[in-house]
């Protein structure tokens, strides 16, 4: 399942602001500033699921491309969804990724984040930054696909993650295809919400 591969994903970082600066230093100083602000919080080290919930949708959700992450995890079925249905899913998706990324922060205690070389070209619009979460046990691999975006809000943003060598959104377009395949897009935003619910009613 895609949310317990990227159960080890320790650090999801958030880009932000600097549309000038290099995508793999944003990662770098952004996902130190993650970590080190869960450190810092005695709630979130005591396990408070609420407050890890709010770090992630408030430092990290905004500055991902959202709906071409959704859309490419949906596949072919985008094109067909109707507006309603396509604010349904991203919706749906991003509660979802919010609550397994919490989880997963909710973990850390002692991991560092050591980046790879950058293999880009000042032109390119798009770029993977390769990192591994350094902690207890074998060093995590989390490789993040980025993107350059023009005009307001412009600068680097993430559309896709790769944890231990599985890009999320291919782990997740599997499993959205078998849902749409036999219940359809309807169906598919059914079982996302389903299980959303049985996220939130978990303890922590």
């Amino acid at each position: 399942m895609a949310w317990s591969l990227v159960a080890g994903s320790l650090t999801w970082a958030p880009l932000v602001r600097a549309e000038d600066e290099a995508p793999d230093a944003l990662i770098k100083r952004l996902s130190v500033d993650v970590l080190d602000t869960i450190k810092g919080d005695k709630a979130i080290r005591a396990g408070d699921m609420a407050k890890v919930v709010a770090l992630v949708d408030n430092r990290i959700m905004p500055n991902v491309n959202f709906q071409r992450m959704t859309a490419s995890a949906v596949g072919p079925g985008w094109r067909q969804a109707t507006p309603e249905q396509q604010k349904r899913l991203q919706d749906e998706f991003k509660i979802l990724l919010v609550r397994t990324y919490a989880g997963a922060l909710a973990q850390v205690s002692d991991q560092t984040v050591a980046m790879k070389p950058l293999r880009a070209a000042p032109e390119d619009k798009e770029v993977i930054v390769r990192t591994e979460v350094k902690g207890h046990g074998d060093p995590i691999q989390l490789d993040y696909r980025l993107e350059k975006t023009p005009g307001v809000g412009a600068g680097w943003k993430i559309y896709n993650l790769n944890v231990l060598g599985v890009w999320l959104v291919e782990t997740y377009r599997s499993q959205f295809a078998q849902q749409i395949n036999t219940k359809g897009l309807d169906g598919l935003i059914d079982a996302l919400a389903e299980q959303n619910k049985a996220n939130a009613a978990k303890k922590g």
